[in-house]
């Protein structure tokens, strides 16, 4: 790996903890937009002070989950040290890093906080130092007992963060009360940033818009509010049916018996996905409740006689799934419902036109207009006029996602149920 220079919140982050003022604290938290290189320089700066004031110490490197906090610190950490001359050995098996540099060797312990019961996967160690990338996005738990584990006299706390909404956990006792916790608190944007250019910084700025875009490009901690997709309001987003034929056709499904059931048939030409057609079945609206059989039938006459690869459905539509399955027509995967980051990626398909919406589905346009934010405070839409954007969701994440690397470090616990 090639570090380029350093922006001065970048060096700034590298070198507090060998200040007189660093010393005096027990810890950092950076928060900001994404892309911004805070993540690199913590991971550097971490492994650099450990080094420095350590030796056979155990640390922790704490991460959403194992392979995240892998590629997302570890990975780029690695190379970083090796480039700096640090000799280090990784044990994959036992998810483990040894770092030394002459005489001196500590080792850093990967750890993933993903839900409540993460918290006992640390518990009973003592760690002389511990950083959480994406902090935010663990439970309380897990981060408090990791906290907890840090007994060693001189141990630090390093967290890094992209904000989420103000009412967070992690804001409220943590970033709010950095100077009552003795914390250094470092503020990052995409300038702080020089390896990026001046063509991807307004590309990631066009990516995002409303509470997305202050959260993710100015690195504000701000509610969500308003229309979840307010920019498909510009009839511009909408597209013609492709005149040439598809290449390969997916369905994507959100199943309902009292609520809508919405399914989409999308097909790809050069590089993009239309969503073509759809099924669209509201047992309120129609006066009679269809059975799974028949939304099967439904299901068919949507594919029609095309080559369909794969049918995503609602993950906790079991008894629909099982119905696909049974007549062994077409292959059938239940979709990855984490809500807030597939909002996020599908935000990015339809502004960046990996995805577009044919005007045909008019259900589809109808809750593009209705789909919006919990105005209560929760980081959560309304679960209502969302059963298009279900299902779209689900193709996003499990089918155009689940082929690449999301460049998004981010989940959330899953969503309850789907409404029926």
């Amino acid at each position: 790996m090639t570090l380029k220079p350093f922006s001065a919140q970048q060096l700034r982050l590298l070198r507090w903890w060998c200040t007189e003022e660093g010393r005096a604290l027990d810890g950092v938290i950076c928060d900001g937009a994404v892309r911004s290189g805070k993540t690199l320089c913590m991971s550097v700066s971490f492994a650099a002070w450990a080094m420095a004031t350590f030796s056979g110490g155990a640390f922790a490197l704490c991460g959403k989950t194992i392979r995240s906090v892998r590629r997302n610190v570890a990975v780029p950490l690695l190379s970083a040290l090796r480039g700096l001359g640090f000799e280090v050995r990784e044990k994959l098996s036992s998810n483990l890093i040894e770092v030394a540099c002459g005489n001196v060797v500590n080792t850093f312990y990967l750890f993933g906080g993903k839900d409540e019961g993460s918290a006992a996967l640390i518990q009973g160690m003592t760690l002389c130092g511990v950083l959480f990338d994406e902090a935010a996005l663990m439970p309380r738990s897990f981060v408090e007992q990791a906290v907890a584990r840090c007994s060693v006299g001189g141990s630090k706390l390093w967290f890094n963060c992209n904000p989420e909404y103000p009412r967070h956990w992690f804001c409220t006792e943590w970033v709010k009360k950095a100077e009552e916790k003795h914390l250094l608190y470092l503020h990052f944007t995409m300038r702080d940033n020089p390896s990026l250019s001046p063509e991807m910084l307004r590309r990631y700025e066009t990516l995002y818009s409303g509470a997305f875009y202050r959260r993710f490009v100015l690195g504000e901690w701000v509610a969500s509010e308003g229309l979840v997709y307010p920019f498909m309001s510009d009839d511009e987003m909408l597209s013609d049916p492709p005149e040439e034929p598809c290449e390969e056709y997916v369905i994507s499904c959100d199943y309902g018996t009292v609520n809508p059931s919405s399914f989409g048939l999308w097909g790809r030409v050069r590089g993009v996905w239309y969503r073509l057609a759809e099924y669209y079945y509201s047992s309120q609206r129609e006066g009679i409740a269809r059975t799974d059989e028949e939304h099967y039938e439904g299901l068919c006459r949507l594919a029609g006689e095309r080559p369909v690869r794969r049918v995503i459905v609602d993950p906790s539509a079991a008894s629909f799934i099982e119905v696909i399955k049974r007549h062994g027509v077409f292959r059938v995967t239940p979709g990855v419902n984490d809500v807030l980051s597939g909002i996020r990626r599908v935000s990015c398909a339809l502004k960046q036109g990996e995805i577009r919406i044919c005007k045909t589905c008019e259900d589809s346009i109808r809750e593009f207009g209705l789909y919006c934010w919990d105005s209560s405070g929760r980081d959560f839409p309304k679960k209502e006029n969302d059963h298009a954007m279900d299902d779209i969701r689900y193709f996003v994440s499990t089918w155009l996602q689940g082929r690449e690397e999301d460049f998004f470090a981010v989940s959330l616990p899953r969503s309850g149920g789907n409404g029926r």
